[in-house]
């Protein structure tokens, strides 16, 4: 099964992502992993890549995409995978569609985490992590033993500066300008399931196994 995950920052979308991949027992692929991967391997696409990278521009659509495709030749996509943080555009989502169909493959499902962004505010803006040991916490979800205190290692704690309610809200501006369109697409394809992202992790689990005809057990 290849599926594409789609949500805002602070949906959930990493954690359901991990219980699919242990669920079905496909790979997750974000593309940043694969990126610095192929850096790493010195492939030509990652140098190219790199050389995008080191100047601070962004790297082209076909690049990124030729290392997608790299990737999904892989031994352990045999049986598919769980795009994460890829397409992004809907041009993106068209050559996907295409380098699928060239492998006889396709898209069985694009998931859509609907999240208020009230819920969303509340979530992000309530992360805290710890500067020394990085350990994470949040101010009513993960609460430490000490108030502000990092359980670890005795540091306080902090609160990154995106994760503060005014770079938030713009970055919830951004997600939804940037990801609409790719929302609509998948919609017209008919691969489209929007599952709620509200409550706990398991609960949402439930739901997106439903929607995807999945046994959540």
């Amino acid at each position: 099964m290849n599926l594409i995950l789609l949500g805002p920052p602070g949906a959930g979308k990493g954690t359901q992502s991990q219980m699919l991949k242990e669920r079905l027992g496909v790979p997750q692929i974000s593309t940043g992993d694969i990126l610095r991967q192929a850096r790493k391997n010195r492939t030509p696409l990652g140098v190219e890549a790199e050389s995008f990278m080191t100047a601070g521009k962004l790297v082209p659509d076909e690049v990124v995409i030729g290392i997608i495709e790299e990737r999904l030749h892989g031994a352990d996509c045999k049986n598919g995978c769980i795009l994460d943080g890829f397409p992004r555009t809907v041009a993106q989502a068209e050559a996907l569609k295409g380098l699928l169909t060239r492998s006889k493959k396709r898209i069985d499902a694009v998931v859509n985490f609907s999240v208020d962004d009230g819920e969303l505010v509340n979530r992000l803006t309530g992360r805290r992590v710890c500067p020394k040991c990085g350990a994470a916490y949040h101010t009513a979800l993960a609460k430490p033993e000490k108030s502000g205190v990092c359980d670890r290692c005795g540091s306080d704690l902090i609160q990154r500066d995106d994760d503060k309610e005014e770079t938030i809200r713009k970055r919830l501006s951004v997600y939804k300008k940037e990801t609409q369109p790719l929302i609509d697409y998948y919609r017209r394809e008919g691969t489209l399931k929007e599952i709620e992202g509200l409550g706990e992790p398991g609960e949402i689990f439930k739901r997106l196994s439903k929607a995807l005809g999945l046994n959540a057990s």
